[in-house]
């Protein structure tokens, strides 16, 4: 009988120990690995990632590994990677367009790069709203230098901020600005990452301002918006209202050296679908769209195509 109830005193407790140990147990290893990452990236653990890559191939995939690898459990935001290839102005305007949304330490590593490989420089750059960007030093900083200020910039010139001794001519997204872009998040002294330069002398774009003078306005189109073929033109709202067009006017315009009346209205479905219209686009451009169609594509209007509209009689 003694036995027996040792016997069950032993069972009891070993399977009290069990429970002890599966309650309080150390975290397995995938479980040690983002509390690793979380212990040190820092306050800068956030990416911003944008680039003209596509996602057909293992570009950006490959880029993303490499951040992580250096940075692990780091969390990268997708900004775009459809860019317009080698269009340094739209990368430039995307990277302003979305910057203020990121919080103040946040990380952008840019890839648009058409002179990868060449005498350009690979850069980080600090706004004076302390956002770091990673990026080749050819004008996508324009917009952003413009709104924010950039208050420090240093070269990558450091190895041991770059991938390793296998640097590619063609591939500096996985080589340089990743590698780069990892070890900011990871909170590391961006000063070592190679010596300080001029934030004077950042190679800039040279960005038409939409004009108004006493003819009218004179503009062009910046872009389109998206799938949907919408003109985005380089026109601020507050410029256009120079012009004393208000809400349900009739805005007469020459765009690519054809005449045209379209309607300013407020949204979309304030015209009937098919209807064409002029609006204040969400980031305070004046732009022109097709209810639930594709300007760009039914008006075959052509990259930096002019437009001017007359002031209000």
């Amino acid at each position: 009988m003694k036995v027996l109830r040792w016997s069950i005193f032993v069972v009891l407790l070993l399977a009290c120990a069990a429970w002890y140990v599966r309650l309080h147990r150390l975290p397995r290893p995938q479980s040690r690995r983002v509390f690793v990452s979380q212990l040190h990236i820092g306050p800068r653990n956030l990416i911003g990632f944008m680039t003209d890559f596509d996602v057909k191939d293992d570009a950006v995939g490959i880029c993303k590994a490499v951040m992580d690898g250096i940075a692990p459990g780091v969390r990268i935001l997708d900004i775009t990677h459809q860019s317009e290839p080698y269009n340094i102005a739209a990368g430039a305007r995307f990277l302003a367009g979305s910057s203020p949304y990121f919080p103040t330490g946040a990380v952008f590593v840019v890839v648009i790069d058409p002179g990868v490989g060449s005498a350009r420089k690979a850069i980080i750059a600090r706004s004076k709203v302390g956002q770091y960007f990673v990026l080749p030093d050819n004008g996508l900083l324009t917009l952003v230098q413009d709104r924010d200020g950039i208050d420090a910039v240093h070269e990558i010139t450091n190895p041991q901020w770059m991938i390793g001794s296998g640097i590619s001519s063609t591939f500096h997204g996985r080589d340089i600005f990743s590698p780069a872009g990892a070890h900011l998040a990871r909170g590391d002294d961006w000063t070592q990452a190679g010596p300080a330069l001029d934030p004077a002398k950042l190679v800039r774009l040279d960005i038409k301002r939409a004009v108004v003078d006493a003819t009218g306005l004179h503009a062009e189109v910046i872009g389109t918006d998206g799938p949907y073929g919408n003109l985005v033109l380089n026109v601020p709202a507050e410029t256009f209202a120079q012009l004393g067009y208000q809400l349900h006017d009739t805005v007469p315009v020459t765009l690519d050296g054809k005449h045209y009346s379209f309607p300013f209205v407020k949204t979309f479905s304030d015209v009937p679908v098919g209807k064409e219209l002029f609006y204040i686009d969400s980031r305070g451009r004046l732009s022109l769209g097709i209810n639930q169609r594709n300007f760009s594509a039914t008006y075959k209007v052509p990259a930096n195509a002019q437009l001017t509209i007359p002031r209000k009689p």
